[in-house]
């Protein structure tokens, strides 16, 4: 999905004297599943980002089924930032979404407290490698379906299953475009870590 046409807040913030607490969040998915897109409609920052120009040298390499009219690619990570009130931040680390740059992704795993899987139902395979990486971290994770143009094509109780997602995994639609669904997905995932945390303190 190209990152374009996105929800931008009307002004950038500047970081809160207050803000005490970052958290690292990692998006993952697939080949333009809309990483980037979410990464810049949520930043209050001018994000970083590693996007460059698709070449014929990716014909063949990239496999391309389903975002035909993608002509951009993230060749490292994006990085953005959000303050979900005056004491709490999140950075956010995009992770390029190729398989020839999935080597990276172990590198941004790291220090990350949780982690979006963003799903586009039109490459539902591409979903697999994300998921596997991040159980075998430990790292927890909600998923976040982006609905490209409203598609409504699968539920999400449908998705879950295609997934194999066990129960405890948030699963929530968003469009990676509008700053305020983007918000309602990290806010999605800070409040499944907060509920890990407190049943861990609640264990004997």
């Amino acid at each position: 999905m190209d990152s374009v046409g996105f929800d931008l807040p009307a002004q950038r913030t500047p970081l809160s004297a207050a803000a005490e607490t970052g958290l690292k969040i990692v998006v993952v998915g697939g080949f333009g599943v809309g990483k980037t897109t979410l990464v810049h409609s949520v930043s209050e920052i001018r994000p970083l980002n590693t996007e460059e120009v698709m070449t014929q040298a990716g014909v063949g390499v990239d496999e391309t089924s389903g975002v035909d009219g993608k002509t951009t690619t993230t060749v490292a990570f994006d990085f953005g930032r959000i303050s979900l009130n005056e004491r709490m931040v999140l950075y956010l680390f995009g992770a390029p979404g190729q398989k020839r740059f999935w080597f990276l992704w172990d590198r941004l795993f790291s220090g990350t407290l949780g982690a979006v899987v963003l799903v586009d139902t039109r490459r539902m395979d591409d979903s697999w490698y994300a998921i596997d990486r991040l159980e075998h971290h430990g790292t927890p994770f909600v998923v976040a379906v982006n609905r490209f143009d409203h598609d409504t094509t699968y539920s999400l109780d449908e998705i879950r299953q295609a997934l194999a997602l066990p129960p405890h995994v948030p699963m929530v639609d968003c469009d990676a475009r509008v700053r305020t669904s983007s918000k309602n997905v990290l806010i999605t995932l800070v409040d499944h870590l907060r509920t890990m945390a407190l049943a861990r303190e609640a264990t004997p």
